[in-house]
């Protein structure tokens, strides 16, 4: 059995027996009681907090410059002036420039919205926006989720006369921009005590300033702030978790004629609507504007109160979302034609003239995930080039644009996904130079793919019931996720294709008990796995509802073969033996004792071919094998004596580890490994 894990590290935590035991008793079910628990919660008090989806709402003035920006936006709708909402082209961008415009204009305001084309003006504040607004008439430019950062753009609007009011949620540098007013939760001189909003949930709030009535903005806008809040992957936490829950009952009986057609469009019903819904059925839709140069499309949707108009556009949404997934997969088949022949290279770094800038970032994570190593599509104009690229397994990716800043144009982004602009002639060395950078990391570190996990269970927990008492957890999304659960031991009984071979289907055992499980996108030589097989499986616990019986099913998100004991992903400083640095305690950790050396080249010599395998993997099927303990490092430690006398060659992949036995003498003195006395003399030392 080699199986394919896709996470290195399973990060299990450990429930209490005596907090589990106090959220029985405050009422709930020992499943849920015991992921609680796991999440640190240790009473029922705590949990009823961090639950709750009735938690009073913060004073919008409680924001700085909420005062300044309410006091401006008041004044132009006193003086009959032209306002300009000005959003972004994402979910969370689109749904508060609509809220805002939407507000206004009921409050009898002269209003208008604007959202930059992605592919003409990219994000944000731009000069050619201004220009245009200023010719309209426009004297108050206020802002929705974009702007922090616009500091040139502000002075540019204070030459012409507009007035700027700049509301966003992202991170501020060091210099604000020159505004009437700068409101923003993240703000260093600001005292709000929830700073994960999102920017429709910032729109809101200068809306319920302006009326200072938050309940009855809330009411009439709970949709939208929902939309925003879940899609740009907000922490469901505080004042979050309110507007997430009361967004999602709003949804379920909506008088919005757009959300309303949105939903029946793509077969979304009003007892199904949640937040993976919103993130795996809506967003996508109304994203498919903004990619597709066709944002006006998603803002018509929220603001018509024609329900004709409704299901044209929703309807049009639904196909412009089709030719996002097929440019989207014609873009991914020509990148992978363009891979270069045997194994994929440490960094994948492609360049097109035909590919959409709006698409080429869903493709990049898609291939980052594929092909396990951090991706780089380059959209080519002219003589320059436009990247998105995404991380794999912790590589930090600004860092890298940063180190590799000579060779670009402008960078920006963070260290799971990043942008930035290049001249065409400067691309061959970047993709040196980053492959080279990615073949450094992995072999000093190897990819950090780490599982998070509530707690291991046995099959005796994992009942309808168990299951259905889970709903207290909800709303779930980021800062409150979907339980995950794990489950050792499982004999995979029976193994079956289903959705024309695109995801497999197990029943898996364990004594008496038997679980249905099905793994989306997976298939058995994929994940390399055959009946009989003893694993232990990571999942998400799911109630499967067929003719009207409701059964248990795994959706699993990771398999991984079963040990006796403990398999750790620690490499204990392995990487310094080479520099000599190691300190005692990474001696004692690293330097291995006869049997565990004895163990790892027994196991190998009994293979008698060419071993490729996932270096995680391989280590617990030496601990399964042996039967006793061994970590990541100290398996390293011993492939590198071996090496060091000749008894076998490997090299290290950004995936993959593989070694060849070489023929010779068996009887090679080990104490003669350059490692090993390196070892030995950190020890003495």
């Amino acid at each position: 059995m080699c199986i394919a894990l896709k996470y290195g590290i399973w990060n299990v935590s450990n429930p209490d027996a005596n907090a589990v035991n106090t959220l029985v008793g405050a009422g709930y079910a020992p499943l849920t009681a015991m992921i609680l628990s796991a999440r640190g919660i240790k009473d029922g008090q705590t949990a009823q907090k961090q639950l709750s989806c009735d938690t009073a709402l913060l004073d919008p003035y409680l924001m700085t410059d909420m005062d300044l920006a309410a006091g401006r936006v008041g004044l132009a709708m006193t003086r009959g002036e032209k306002i300009a909402v000005f959003g972004d082209y994402d979910v969370d961008g689109i749904t508060a420039t609509c809220l805002l415009t939407d507000f206004l204009r009921r409050h009898g305001a002269d209003c208008i919205s604007y959202i930059p084309g992605r592919l003409e003006e990219g994000y944000g504040l731009n000069p050619i926006a201004i220009d245009y607004l200023h010719k309209q008439g426009v004297k108050l430019i206020v802002t929705v989720d974009c702007g922090i950062t616009a500091v040139e753009e502000a002075r540019l609007c204070k030459q012409l006369g507009i007035d700027l009011v700049i509301t966003d949620h992202h991170e501020c540098k060091e210099q604000l921009p020159e505004a009437v007013a700068v409101v923003d939760p993240h703000r260093p001189d600001g005292g709000y005590p929830h700073m994960t909003l999102s920017g429709v949930g910032v729109a809101f709030k200068l809306a319920a300033a302006l009326t200072g009535d938050q309940e009855a903005v809330l009411r009439d806008y709970a949709d939208m702030v929902c939309l925003g809040t879940v899609a740009d992957v907000m922490p469901l936490v505080g004042e979050n978790r309110v507007f997430v829950s009361k967004g999602l009952e709003s949804i379920r009986h909506t008088r919005r004629p757009g959300i309303a057609a949105l939903m029946k469009e793509c077969g979304c019903t009003a007892d199904n609507v949640s937040a993976t819904t919103i993130g795996y059925m809506l967003a996508p839709r109304i994203n498919a504007a903004g990619r597709m140069g066709q944002i006006n499309w998603a803002v018509d949707l929220f603001l018509t109160h024609d329900s004709v108009q409704a299901e044209h556009l929703a309807r049009s949404l639904c196909d412009l979302n089709r030719q996002r997934q097929q440019v989207e997969s014609q873009i991914y088949n020509d990148a992978v034609s363009m891979l270069p022949a045997g194994q994929p290279p440490e960094a994948i770094v492609l360049a097109d003239e035909t590919w959409h800038q709006g698409v080429v970032g869903i493709v990049a994570s898609r291939m980052a995930e594929e092909y396990c190593c951090p991706t780089f599509l380059i959209c080519l104009d002219g003589d320059h080039g436009k990247a998105s690229s995404r991380s794999f397994g912790g590589f930090n990716l600004f860092a890298s644009l940063t180190a590799l800043s000579d060779l670009l144009e402008s960078y920006g982004g963070h260290e799971l996904a990043a942008g930035f602009t290049i001249s065409r002639q400067n691309i061959p060395q970047f993709r040196e130079k980053i492959c080279q950078r990615a073949a450094d990391y992995y072999c000093t570190s190897g990819p950090r793919t780490v599982l998070d996990i509530d707690c291991a269970i046995t099959p005796e927990l994992l009942t309808v019931r168990g299951i259905d008492s889970l709903s207290a957890l909800e709303p779930c999304g980021n800062g409150c996720p979907k339980p995950v659960l794990m489950m050792k031991n499982l004999i995979a009984e029976r193994i079956s294709l289903v959705g024309n071979g695109r995801h497999m289907r197990l029943r898996l055992r364990s004594g008496h008990h038997t679980i249905n499980a099905i793994y989306f996108s997976a298939n058995p030589q994929a994940v390399s796995i055959e009946p009989g097989d003893l694993v232990d499986v990571a999942f998400h616990p799911q109630v499967n509802e067929f003719r009207g019986e409701r059964s248990v099913q795994m959706n699993v998100l990771d398999i991984r073969p079963s040990c006796s004991y403990e398999c750790s992903p620690e490499m204990g400083g392995y990487a310094r033996i080479a520099t000599g640095t190691l300190t005692a305690d990474e001696t004692a950790f690293l330097l291995p004792e006869r049997a565990t050396l004895g163990a790892v080249w027994r196991y190998l010599a009994g293979l008698e071919r060419t071993v490729q395998e996932d270096p995680l993997c391989l280590c617990r099927k030496i601990v399964r094998w042996a039967n006793q303990p061994l970590s990541l490092g100290q398996m390293f430690t011993c492939l590198d004596i071996f090496r060091d006398v000749g008894l076998l060659r490997y090299t290290r992949q950004h995936k993959d580890i593989l070694i060849d036995l070489t023929p010779g003498d068996t009887k090679a003195d080990l104490s003669q490994s350059q490692t090993m006395q390196k070892l030995l003399h950190a020890k003495e030392s």
